[in-house]
């Protein structure tokens, strides 16, 4: 096979900061109630303002929803609801005048049971598209061939009356799992990805990237036993948390696919992927899914997204992963469209605002790149949905004691006064959201903080725009101080610079010396970043404060 030669890549990414929109609660262009493409490009300006490097779009491709976009019908075709092929042309060119990359979602692991693919497969035994899916036959009493559960609940086999077998599902029922061991499958795929580079996306977020193989001998998973809420992505009352997931994901066989796909993303210029990565022993497969240069150029797990926030947990996350790095690449993220917001998980009923303050100053100053979730720089807090508006499968199934993910989800507050708070154009006129508007983010909207030059908004803004001028933070290596049990401390340098980076991650004052050669200090004041002359090396850090201590000649 004939090497491909590699275009060039200014690794934007590298270092940069990734802005996720969930297209349907962004904002509604046409007064129909769901968010849409039209809308997302009449706000990029604000989210240019934030000084974010690109965005990402969860999936607005044909589907019939489901699991709202990631049940996709049509690779290479923009649902109705969200606009047409058109509207995102406009809207790639558009971010790019601004200066935004563009990323799209692209889910490779499974399709909707609406996908001709799917539909054809399940026809018969012998078409040929029979093996694209992954298809089983029953055990002898009738029941699933193993053991595997859905992440949204019971097994993850669905019997399937046409061929009399049962097929995988990961998720829900009506979004079956294709078959990467058929090569015809991968082709098949990279073709779709192709589709969207022509069109000029500037690279790919890849949903649940390591669950694309399974164990081709479907072996069952080893048992795990009570879960104790250890992981948090998944909510205790799941009993997919029940498992160790050792066959059903994270196969060795991905690599070689990654690998496949990661040479296609490099025919095109300045593209990159960051992959999310849900297993029980995350960190481990970041490292191996970004390491060697030939696979995901980033990837994130969901170590930070769970309750934990202490300076000890934090400390032993960026321990156990720079024991494993061995040069892979990190996306941080504190939160997204799948888990609680980040004001309400660290913050509880009432977040104090300098947690969430700290908290960015936090993630923007990880040795890595950063994703921030739409309404995370407003300090939204998780909206409180009725059960009989619940739109999620998820949290449907699992109601009451997990509420699913609509609470993340509810329309962006751009206009404190307006009823649906700004997300469409005329609220008068309008249909109604598709989820409620929370009452809650009237006050954090964003012409409200716009106008506060001390709102968390402005705190992004500033700090963003600070964080780029700090190679240290950009592409700096990191080393970890000591731990303690109320400050993070750690050592980002380049060859030019050396910051030292202090988070009192506790309600109580806290002590730290400094050692000696720093003078200076930007502060992580109520006010945003203030400077400050470092005198003596004894520093007095308040609850939930931090600060930046560099030497200046």
């Amino acid at each position: 096979m004939q090497k491909l030669n590699k275009a060039p890549n200014d690794n934007w990414w590298r270092g940069g900061v990734i802005y996720q929109i969930y297209p349907r609660s962004f904002a509604d262009g046409n007064g129909d109630g769901i968010g849409d493409l039209t809308g997302i490009t009449a706000h990029l300006e604000y989210v240019a303002s934030l000084g974010v490097d690109g965005i990402w779009l969860s999936p607005f491709f044909k589907s019939p929803m489901k699991d709202f976009g990631y049940d996709i019908s049509d690779y290479c075709d923009v649902d109705p609801m969200f606009g047409t092929l058109a509207d995102f042309k406009v809207l790639v060119e558009r971010a790019h005048q601004l200066g935004l990359k563009v990323m799209i979602d692209q889910v490779l692991s499974h399709t909707s049971d609406q996908h001709p693919w799917f539909e054809e497969s399940r026809a018969s035994h012998d078409n040929p598209k029979a093996d694209w899916y992954v298809w089983a036959d029953c055990n002898d009493d009738g029941t699933p061939p193993n053991n595997w559960l859905s992440i949204f609940g019971g097994s993850a086999w669905q019997w399937d009356t046409r061929r009399r077998q049962y097929y995988l599902h990961n998720f829900l029922s009506s979004q079956p799992d294709l078959n990467f061991h058929n090569r015809e499958v991968q082709d098949a795929l990279l073709d779709t990805v192709k589709f969207w580079l022509k069109l000029g996306v500037d690279g790919y977020r890849l949903d649940t990237v390591n669950f694309y193989f399974h164990d081709a001998k479907l072996r069952n998973n080893p048992a795990r036993g009570r879960p104790s809420g250890e992981d948090p992505a998944v909510p205790e009352v799941n009993p997919y948390a029940w498992q160790w997931h050792k066959f059903d994901k994270s196969q060795p066989e991905n690599l070689d696919f990654l690998r496949r796909l990661r040479a296609l993303i490099d025919q095109y210029p300045n593209t990159t992927m960051v992959g999310e990565i849900g297993d029980d022993f995350g960190l481990e497969r970041v490292a191996e899914y970004t390491g060697g240069g030939d696979k995901l150029h980033m990837s994130y797990c969901f170590d930070l997204m769970g309750e934990p926030h202490s300076a000890t947990y934090i400390h032993g996350v960026l321990t156990r992963f720079e024991a494993v790095a061995q040069g892979g690449w990190p996306c941080w993220a504190l939160s997204n469209h799948d888990v609680m917001r980040v004001a309400s998980r660290w913050g509880g009923e009432r977040p104090e605002p300098a947690l969430l303050r700290l908290a960015a100053a936090l993630q923007m100053s990880l040795r890595g790149s950063a994703c921030v979730y739409q309404g995370d720089e407003l300090g939204l807090p998780e909206a409180k949905i009725a059960y009989e508006d619940l739109q999620d499968p998820y949290g449907i199934a699992m109601w009451p004691d997990f509420k699913g993910r609509d609470g993340c989800r509810t329309p962006m507050p751009w206009t404190a006064k307006a009823s649906d708070l700004g997300f469409s154009p005329d609220a008068s006129t309008a249909r109604k959201p598709w989820l409620p508007v929370a009452e809650s983010h009237r006050a954090l909207a964003v012409d409200v903080q716009g106008n506060s030059p001390d709102s968390l908004l402005n705190l992004y803004r500033r700090l963003l725009h600070w964080r780029k001028a700090q190679p240290a933070l950009m592409l700096g290596d990191m080393i970890l101080l000591a731990a303690d049990p109320q400050v993070l401390a750690y050592v980002r340098s380049s060859p030019t610079q050396r910051i030292l980076c202090l988070f009192n991650l506790s309600d109580r004052a806290a002590s730290w010396t400094i050692p000696g050669g720093y003078n200076v200090a930007t502060v992580l004041s109520e006010g945003g970043l203030t400077g400050a002359v470092l005198n003596g090396t004894v520093v007095e850090l308040k609850p939930w404060s931090g600060l930046f201590a560099q030497l200046l000649s």
